[in-house]
């Protein structure tokens, strides 16, 4: 009798425990009937909508494969009007394809042409720039003056980066063309000039008037980026700054 009364007693505390457990259980995942829990479907997260607006091959045959479904059976998606679709979104489908290998291609074009123009690192390269630097190391500015045809005399002139005067020379322009010109980085009376940025301009008579000639000079190269697809790669120039690998005109061996 006494282990029955222990039982009885017990049953209420149990089952009291069981309802104060089963409103949290029913409101998380369980309805409290074990027939119902065992066939209920799992919860699944909600998946996030693609914001991909193309539509690929297979949204195409997706299209194709309801367009045929629906058609009027007596008037049938003519043949050849069939075959013109596919083809035509094969060759749209084609043409991204090979844009993206451009694109590829591109890139690994723009790395090797870095890779190679990092040779002229430590090099001069003549660039279509009136401006050259001087410095402590390297005080001469080396240039060349474009003539349309041979002249007696032509005028060379050193200025700063005020528009300052700085020297001026003349040089023998009668073998016409490209002319080579020197600047040894002197001013008028002899002294070295500060390190710097300096313009070297050049004048002629042409047919007995006086004509501005075009000066391109010689920079020294200090590193090499990559730049990009569109600009390729870029010289980095002592005292000038960035210059695009297809405007150097030519390389000086010092």
């Amino acid at each position: 009798m006494s282990l029955i009364n222990s039982v009885n007693q017990a049953s209420p505390t149990s089952v009291s425990s069981s309802q104060t457990s089963s409103p949290s259980a029913s409101s998380t995942s369980t309805t409290g009937n074990p027939f119902l829990d065992s066939v209920r479907l799992p919860e699944s997260e909600p998946v996030a909508e693609s914001n991909n607006q193309s539509l690929t091959q297979d949204d195409f045959f997706s299209l194709l494969s309801q367009q045929l479904s629906m058609q009027d059976p007596f008037k049938p998606v003519d043949n050849d009007q069939m075959i013109s679709q596919m083809s035509s979104f094969s060759t749209v489908d084609g043409i991204n394809n090979l844009n993206s290998e451009i694109q590829n291609l591109n890139s690994v074009m723009s790395s090797s042409q870095a890779l190679q123009a990092s040779g002229l690192v430590g090099r001069k390269v003549l660039i279509p720039s009136d401006t050259g630097n001087v410095s402590a190391e390297n005080r001469v500015l080396n240039g060349v003056i474009s003539t349309p045809s041979s002249m007696n005399d032509i005028t060379v002139r050193i200025e700063d980066e005020s528009g300052q005067l700085v020297k001026s020379y003349v040089v023998d322009g009668s073998a016409g063309g490209n002319i080579d010109v020197k600047w040894d980085g002197l001013d008028q009376d002899g002294q070295p000039v500060a390190a710097g940025n300096y313009s070297m301009k050049a004048s002629g008579k042409i047919d007995g008037a006086a004509q501005e000639l075009p000066v391109s000079t010689y920079a020294h190269v200090e590193s090499v980026s990559l730049g990009t697809a569109q600009t390729g790669a870029i010289l980095n120039l002592r005292g000038v700054g960035g210059v695009k690998l297809g405007d150097v005109l030519a390389v000086s061996e010092t």
